[in-house]
């Protein structure tokens, strides 16, 4: 059977956000300039907030007292999920030292980046998970120092939940920004922050395009798009579990790509004309975000087997997958393009989103084709060293001086050469 697309994607625009790029640049060489004051400045202008830039502690700590303890609970339920899984990363980076040849001694270690900036989306959502997802894994990798951001809003600054979760996760500096101010303030090491070695974390497009614009001054995740969730379904899935999750994701934005792929095109024709229902259920503005997304971004696609499935999936590695079908360790061996993968109706990615523990902060667009998500490894440099004794030291000499000649290196083998005496 061919692969059959029930509802196929409206096409993509062709040319990028050049008018985006071009905003984003005239911020950061402002901000390079003129440092500080240009960060109030646009803190003022597009936030609304002329108040500090750094959360003293008085008000953190006001600010963890005014959440309730019932969200309190919650939010540490997730953080502890969150610091097993990262701990559990932590202990397969291993550090190895071998004899390469007699006398020639070479290692690797993992040496944690010295500062991080963790960046924690505030517009639409208040993102309490995001929070917990960059600052606990920077944490757990040994992080020195670590500055969080998040939007402001008018008057009353970044909302207390969002606080206490960096306050919980172990944030040294709080900076009461958001945009690409932010991510230019952390980068450069103003109001106090250490200068950062990566900048981590979600955010908008502008957010987005300020740290690829920074990428190579600084280390950053990933070059992040819009989030996008693949559902591959069979027979033995519900049309109401697969609606939901697929609309839940929808939720996200306006171009946040949901894609079914199924085997069966009675739960694909019963998931089409459910979704619209489930959409009007949303408050606002999730429905609006969700219903655009849905009659935008969202694909249906009906395969023949479960090989052509994970074809498909495979090519649109996606974001989030998720597997509501028969045999599931056959799908955890077959799949192999994919930021996280969901396995069974009892799990959702709803709760890695939150709660569960691997980390949300994951490749989009595709990029799961050669990339991981947010991790420890992400905070962590793997380096080597060796070392030699005379006997080692000589036969490398005599070797590499061939070959550096060979090369027309001629330097090269001088100062091997040297080795020999």
């Amino acid at each position: 059977m061919a692969i059959t697309y029930l509802k196929k994607a409206a096409p993509r625009p062709a040319a990028e956000n050049n008018g985006i790029r071009d905003i984003v640049s005239v911020m950061l060489t402002n901000i390079e300039r003129e440092g500080e004051e240009a960060v109030r400045r646009y803190a003022k202008k597009l936030d609304g907030w002329a108040g500090g830039i750094v959360l003293s502690d008085a008000d953190r700590a006001a600010a963890c007292a005014r959440v309730p303890q019932d969200l309190k609970d919650d939010i540490q339920f997730a953080h502890a999920n969150i610091r097993r899984f990262a701990e559990a990363q932590k202990a397969t980076m291993g550090e190895c030292e071998i004899e390469v040849i007699p006398g020639l001694v070479a290692g690797q270690k993992q040496i944690p980046v010295s500062s991080a900036g963790c960046y924690v989306p505030g517009g639409r959502y208040s993102h309490i998970a995001s929070a917990l997802m960059t600052i606990t894994t920077a944490k757990v990798a040994g992080v020195k120092h670590i500055t969080a951001v998040s939007p402001t809003r008018p008057e009353t600054g970044i909302p207390d939940a969002i606080i206490y979760a960096m306050d919980l996760s172990g944030a040294d500096l709080i900076l009461n920004l958001g945009g690409v101010q932010a991510i230019a303030a952390m980068a450069q090491g103003l109001f106090g922050a250490k200068p950062a070695d990566i900048l981590v974390g979600p955010g908008n497009s502008y957010v987005a395009e300020a740290k690829r614009m920074l990428f190579g001054d600084v280390g950053i995740d990933m070059f992040a798009g819009p989030t996008d969730s693949l559902v591959i379904a069979d027979h033995t899935a519900e049309v109401e579990t697969v609606a939901w999750d697929l609309v839940s994701q929808a939720e996200h934005g306006a171009d946040s790509p949901v894609w079914l792929v199924t085997t069966s095109q009675t739960l694909a024709e019963g998931v089409m004309a459910r979704a619209e229902g489930l959409i009007r259920e949303l408050p606002e503005p999730n429905q609006s975000a969700a219903r655009q997304a849905w009659a935008d971004r969202a694909e249906v696609i009906l395969c023949g087997s479960r090989e052509e499935a994970a074809q498909v999936s495979d090519r649109y590695a996606p974001e989030h997958l998720q597997v509501q079908a028969e045999d599931l360790d056959w799908w955890l061996d077959r799949l192999t393009a994919y930021g996280s993968l969901f396995l069974g109706r009892e799990t959702t990615v709803s709760f890695g989103d939150k709660t569960s523990g691997p980390n949300h902060v994951l490749p989009t667009s595709g990029a799961a084709r050669y990339t991981g998500g947010l991790s420890v490894h992400k905070f962590t440099k793997t380096v080597t060293w060796q070392r030699s004794n005379a006997a080692a030291s000589h036969e490398l000499a005599l070797r590499t001086a061939r070959i550096s000649r060979m090369e027309g290196m001629e330097g090269h083998a001088r100062a091997a050469e040297l080795r020999l005496s």
